[in-house]
């Protein structure tokens, strides 16, 4: 009985994606209940080598992963996957965003949409970034960063990265001190497939400032849409109500 008054946060995650899931169901309250499908791409997942041609593949597939998800009939429906953003733009993925919801009528949020809703819900104008992803990715987080209206004090990306998914919290960390200034107001990790949820609170000890990543930010943008009143301690001031 309990479960039918829970609100459902559906979550569509890149199909070799092994981290995601996993720090979703960390950050999961006895408020809501959480739910998966798996989205579309083809070869090698995670490799920073054809990128743009899995994104567009995730992109186009999206109707039939919403039919998938509706079933459990969620409150809101979270693309986490930050990258698709960079493909798509900021006015296509505002058309598609409206174009799915009239469809489906379901809310639908995306990544890097919601790192752009917590940014201004934490009063941030001047951002530090780092990725996890190639120089080409990274220079369109920062465009987009910018069409948003932010200003970008200074971003990188992490040195040495075969695949995303092989990435560790350890260097996820390193990537927030690699990017850090002191002209910036928050430092935001981009890359929902790399783990980054268990670094973010002691980040945000280590430099005085917030830190937020893709997927907490997400989850956190979920809460928002499903009206889920949930502080959930241990991954960053965003999530916690500290901000």
């Amino acid at each position: 009985m309990m479960n039918k008054t829970l609100s459902r946060l559906g979550f569509l995650i890149p199909p070799g994606n092994p981290n995601t899931e996993g720090e979703v169901i960390k950050m999961t309250a006895p408020e809501f209940s959480i739910h998966f499908t798996r989205m579309v791409a083809h070869g090698e997942t995670g490799s920073l080598e054809g990128q743009d041609e899995r994104n567009q593949t995730q992109i186009d597939h999206l109707p039939e992963n919403i039919e998938l998800l509706k079933l459990v009939k969620p409150a809101v429906i979270a693309m986490a996957h930050t990258a698709s953003s960079y493909t798509l733009g900021k006015s296509n993925e505002a058309h598609l965003i409206e174009k799915l919801e009239d469809q489906y009528e379901i809310r639908f949020i995306t990544a890097f949409g919601s790192v752009v809703k917590a940014l201004k819900h934490l009063k941030a104008k001047k951002i530090a970034f780092g990725t996890p992803y190639s120089e080409q990715n990274t220079l369109r987080c920062k465009n987009l960063l910018e069409a948003y209206g932010f200003e970008v004090v200074s971003f990188g990306n992490l040195p040495g990265v075969n695949n995303i998914y092989d990435e560790t919290t350890e260097r996820a960390l390193q990537l927030v001190h690699q990017v850090n200034s002191s002209a910036a107001d928050a430092v935001f990790v981009s890359g929902v497939g790399m783990p980054t949820v268990d670094i973010l609170a002691q980040g945000e000890a280590e430099i005085g400032k917030p830190v937020i990543s893709s997927i907490a930010a997400t989850m956190w943008n979920a809460l928002q849409v499903a009206k889920v009143d949930s502080r959930i301690e241990n991954f960053g001031g965003l999530l916690s109500g500290k901000y």
